[in-house]
């Protein structure tokens, strides 16, 4: 099982010549990386995480299951019995909750970020890599595991130090932190991206429901199409940075696309293999983890004599304690504080991106720059604005000048102000808060379609209908809030008590029309106008969220009349 939000290495696990073509057949090319450049955005490097990544990676290094699928297909797919299975078939059952979970998570995906194409595969095939399916599926009814799934302590000792952030709230450590569950999350990253995903009002890493609904999120976000290949492997590698990490997942994945069926929960196979079987430390004592395997032993070289014991200091009838081992900080534990690294003004329309980002400077005590931290931006208050991708949180490496550049903000549609905290994953010093603003929707402005008169008689209607076209900058301003209101004069704009007039939805006659909205490109038709017996010119006059404003002439006049011509007398007609 593997803390599998960071950039974590396997670490020595062998593997047999048949696996290692199983692997080469399912990966023929190496898979892009994903890192974040100095402006926020993801790019593309070698799927071998270099030292600059591997050091801004402080989210788990743990380990994870390096089995691999058997070379034979699971086609056909075995019925649902729990009869004898066929040679080869036994690795494609998923336990029937787990695959439940997996199958509603993709449900929901398709629904909520259809352009992901997020399929269920995947989860399966990294939940099998993460935790062997929830353990062979050692889960309850709704989902939760029997006993907790924990990583290995993240100390620093084999894998990156994470000081603990939840209190151990999830992992039952107040001092480091643990991956957690069958999808492992650690839990700053389950901070935000937890889902309940079985609908019983909690949100629980240590559920299958969840933590694949918060497991798929997590892969779609970034707007990755996971149909396309290169997508595919930036979301893999982002739970992971390791190249062997994503030519198993993707092996699993080939593996259970060909065939699965379902087995009873508890039933699964468990997984032997992990990537840190070289690797000698302690293991969690919580039921339903698998310790690691010890290493080898060193030889002593030929002819080399015993160690000679430490001598007691005087006065002491025991050795002395050898000092601690010294470690080298990381740049996380340098950072004393975070500026403001010149943000502007944070101000967009609803609907809108934001025109400016954020940037945030870590700092040593001494005022210089942090390269390769992490800083976390965390989108709070009372609003729908989210990160381009649609999430409310994203993590940017600091560049070589200490400086991260969060994504772009995407303006929801709920107006007023909110905040965006920058933090330093790993550690406990103070964030910045970045104040943002939601304006309404708005236009500068208001132009009629048409250059027709309007024109009607007394107590008839207009043949004309009025439609305007509201602009902002230049562009279509859709969405935009309008009023309409037959004023009195010019210099008056309340409502005029006769001429023109609209009709309500009982008939009546009225002269204010408020809630109209302009469409998609601009554009607002109003309802049919009607006048009165009243002759003369009157003023129609449409307003907008924005100050944009139009006023338009309306005239009632009877209609001209010709008389006809009068009779010729008879001496006209007689020629005389």
């Amino acid at each position: 099982m593997a803390a599998h939000f960071g950039r974590r290495l396997r670490k020595g696990a062998a593997t047999t010549a048949v696996a290692a073509a199983a692997v080469a057949a399912l990966s023929a090319s190496q898979a892009p990386g994903v890192t974040v450049d100095d402006q926020g955005r993801q790019t593309s490097s070698d799927t071998t995480p270099s030292p600059e990544d591997a050091a801004d990676g402080a989210t788990g290094n743990s380990p994870y299951y390096t089995d691999l699928p058997p070379l034979n297909s699971p086609n056909p797919s075995p019925g649902t019995g729990t009869g004898q299975a066929t040679p080869g078939t036994a690795e494609a059952g998923i336990p029937a909750t787990v695959l439940d979970a997996y199958k509603k998570a993709e449900a929901a995906l398709r629904e909520k970020k259809p352009g992901c194409n997020l399929p269920w595969q995947l989860l399966a095939a990294i939940g099998k890599v993460e935790s062997g399916q929830a353990r062979g599926g050692r889960v309850s009814a709704d989902g939760t595991t029997l006993s907790p799934i924990l990583g290995p302590q993240l100390d620093g000792n084999g894998f990156a130090a994470i000081l603990d952030t939840d209190d151990g709230a999830y992992d039952g450590n107040s001092t480091y932190d643990h991956a957690v569950g069958p999808m492992q999350f650690i839990p700053s990253t389950w901070e935000w991206a937890a889902r309940d995903g079985n609908g019983d009002g909690r949100e629980d890493p240590n559920n299958i429901y969840d933590a694949a609904l918060a497991a798929g999120h997590y892969l779609c976000r970034f707007g990755w199409d996971l149909s396309d290949q290169r997508d595919l492997n930036k979301a893999i590698l982002s739970y992971n940075n390791s190249t062997e990490y994503l030519n198993t997942v993707l092996s699993w994945l080939e593996y259970y696309r060909k065939g699965t069926h379902e087995i009873p929960d508890g039933t699964g196979t468990l997984p032997e293999d992990r990537s840190d079987d070289t690797i000698v430390r302690p293991s969690p004592t919580t039921s339903g983890t698998s310790s690691p395997k010890p290493g080898p032993k060193p030889e002593k070289p030929a002819g080399s004599s015993p160690s000679p014991k430490p001598t007691p200091p005087p006065g002491t009838g025991s050795p002395s304690t050898p000092p601690p081992p010294t470690t080298t900080p990381t740049p996380t534990d340098t950072v004393d504080h975070l500026e403001d690294a010149g943000t502007a003004q944070l101000t967009a329309m609803a609907g809108d991106a934001f025109s400016k980002r954020i940037s945030t400077r870590a700092e040593t005590d001494a005022g210089k720059a942090v390269a390769k931290v992490r800083i976390r931006f965390t989108i709070v208050g009372d609003t729908d604005t989210t990160f381009t991708g649609g999430e409310s949180v994203a993590t940017v490496v600091t560049n070589s000048t200490g400086v991260a550049v969060a994504p772009a903000l995407q303006a929801g549609e709920r107006t007023g102000a909110f905040a965006v905290q920058a933090t330093v994953v790993g550690r406990t010093i103070p964030g910045v808060a970045y104040k943002a603003t939601v304006t309404e929707r708005a236009a500068d402005t208001l132009v009629r379609t048409s250059d027709k008169a309007l024109t009607c008689t007394p107590g008839g209607e207009f043949a004309e209908p009025v439609e305007v076209r509201a602009t902002y900058n230049g562009v279509a301003a859709d969405e935009v809030a309008a009023t309409a209101t037959l004023i009195k004069s010019a210099d008056d704009p309340t409502a005029n008590d006769k001429g023109p007039y609209f009709k309500d939805a009982d008939g009546k006659a009225i002269r204010t029309l408020s809630g109209l909205t302009t469409d998609a490109n601009g554009l607002l038709k109003l309802p049919q106008l009607y006048a009165d017996d009243t002759a003369g010119t009157f003023l129609l006059r449409i307003t907008t969220a924005g100050g944009a404003t139009l006023t338009v002439e309306l005239t009632v006049a009877a209609a001209e009349t010709t008389s006809p011509s009068p009779s010729p007398t008879p001496s006209e007609t007689s020629g005389t």
